[in-house]
């Protein structure tokens, strides 16, 4: 029903944002630039030349492409037009045709594309997205990008129909036109100025949507931590904008660091994870070399890495929350990894020249760090002081918050005929007596778990990991065989008069 609509609720959160004067440059701004360099590629395209792919080489399109698109980067895309030049150029040419700008036209060219495209892109929202920033080389006024949960957010709200169920690529993105179209007209009737176009449109839906307050109390129920634990990370990364979470296998360090950025970030988009290791270097992190080939001649390329891409994302959104999460940080020779990113870290905003490039670069602040540590690798120096004075540092252990007692609360919710589990992993670990190398409980929280299942994580994941601990101590594996830790913790729980499981 007409009178069911939330407008008038809606165009208040609509005038905060204005208000707060970032739809230009967090919005505007960069969609033009994209825009541009789009438009570009298609005259490129419709003409002919055989170069037109070298756009994606702009600095416009490396940094706005992937924001929009939805895509990490743009090598999907890189990899389809170089290796099938014959066939993407055709597709292209398909979806940019001049034509009269129409919602059944632009349904049509959707339509045919779609099918076309690299086969990683599945289901309708995740094609259409991509295809909404090709789209932007036809206008992006008319033409908007679209993001399927942003639009599902704003329907939500107002009340306004959802597509149809079952709805395909086109379907979705003609209905969001619609919608736009309907948020102009409801915009002059109270005397807004803007949107004035579909682009100012869009770009005012995904504003707001960007403006809600992180919800760290759901994600605190959803991962069974305290809520006062997920705020304090917060006021960390709000205070040197690095953390570190570090503590022994599977106590989830990976997982939170990733589910909480997402939260404070607003979107899993605004997130980038890199993995160290012991040979990845400098030119791997933050910029080097690259072999290429160049007019089909071996050459090399400078290329960015996934700091700088992060920065340069960061920069592009500087009301948002953007974090780079870098998994087993002390896996890296840390020094030679990080090079002038130790004056970076610490003094953000201030410029420096990086190794391979005359520009001048700073890490903006909007960009946190998170890194996750693995406490129980023996293999792995120490991080150096130089390091530890720029990030905060964190305690996962099973031992202590939010941690402690994890595994138990997760089988009273999920498991409750099996809290044995939790008793087994705690007498484990008071045995094994080397906090830093504690058996975590993320071992066990699986959907599916069972007896079955226990016996075969115990004897294929933990005891292979404590017979790596306790070398040079082999009796003591004995200790830790499931049965008798079973047994032991009945006993314990049951008190004197138990009967042994080991007699």
């Amino acid at each position: 029903m007409e009178e069911a609509y939330r407008w008038d609720d809606y165009f208040e959160r609509v005038q905060e944002y204005l208000d707060s004067g970032r739809l230009d440059p967090e919005e505007l701004v960069p969609k033009h630039a994209l825009e541009r360099v789009l438009g570009e590629m298609r005259a490129a395209v419709l003409a002919g030349k055989r170069d037109w792919a070298d756009v994606m080489k702009k600095k416009d399109f490396r940094l706005y492409f992937p924001i929009y698109s939805g895509t990490v980067d743009e090598g999907h895309w890189r990899k389809w037009f170089r290796e099938d030049p014959l066939e993407s150029r055709d597709a292209l040419r398909q979806l940019w045709a001049a034509g009269d700008g129409s919602i059944e036209e632009t349904a049509d060219r959707i339509r045919a594309f779609a099918p076309r495209m690299p086969a990683k892109f599945k289901g309708a929202g995740t094609r259409m997205r991509p295809i909404s920033v090709l789209l932007m080389a036809l206008g992006a006024e008319r033409h908007p990008p679209f993001m399927t949960t942003k639009f599902k957010e704003t329907y939500e709200y107002i009340r306004y129909p959802f597509p149809r169920e079952g709805a395909d690529a086109a379907d979705l993105y003609t209905h969001a036109l619609e919608f736009l179209d309907r948020f102009i007209e409801e915009a002059r009737a109270r005397g807004f100025e803007c949107p004035s176009n579909r682009l100012e449109a869009q770009s005012v839906v995904w504003g707001v949507a960007s403006t809600d307050v992180p919800d760290l109390q759901k994600l605190a129920d959803e991962l069974l931590f305290d809520a006062g634990f997920l705020r304090e990370v917060e006021k960390l990364l709000d205070d040197k904008r690095q953390v570190i979470f570090q503590g022994p296998p599977g106590t989830g360090k990976t997982f939170v660091a990733r589910k909480l950025a997402a939260c404070l970030a607003g979107s899993p988009e605004r997130v980038r994870i890199v993995q160290f290791h012991p040979s990845f270097a400098y030119e791997d992190f933050v910029q080097g070399y690259r072999p290429t080939l160049q007019a089909g001649q071996p050459g090399f390329e400078l290329r960015d890495g996934p700091l700088l891409e992060a920065a340069e994302r960061a920069r592009a959104e500087p009301g948002a929350s953007h974090f780079l999460i870098i998994d087993e940080i002390n896996r890296g020779n840390l020094a030679k990894v990080f090079g002038e990113l130790y004056f970076l870290l610490e003094y953000r905003g201030e410029e420096m020249r990086l190794q391979y490039s005359d520009e001048p670069f700073s890490l903006p602040d909007n960009l946190h760090v998170v890194g996750t540590m693995n406490t129980a690798d023996r293999s792995i120096a120490l991080v150096d002081l130089a390091l530890r004075r720029r990030f905060h540092f964190v305690e996962f252990h099973p031992d202590q918050p939010p941690v402690r007692g994890l595994l138990r609360r997760w089988l009273d919710k999920e498991r409750p005929g099996m809290t044995w589990v939790a008793d087994v992993v705690d007498r484990a670990n008071r045995e094994l007596g080397d906090r830093q190398a504690a058996v975590g409980p993320s071992y066990f929280m699986k959907p599916d778990l069972d007896d079955e299942t226990v016996r075969l994580i115990w004897k294929h994941n933990v005891l292979p990991y404590l017979e790596e601990r306790l070398a040079g101590e082999h009796d003591r594996l004995r200790d830790f065989h499931l049965d008798r830790l079973r047994g032991a913790a009945k006993e314990e729980d049951d008190g004197p008069g138990a009967d042994d499981a080991e007699r």
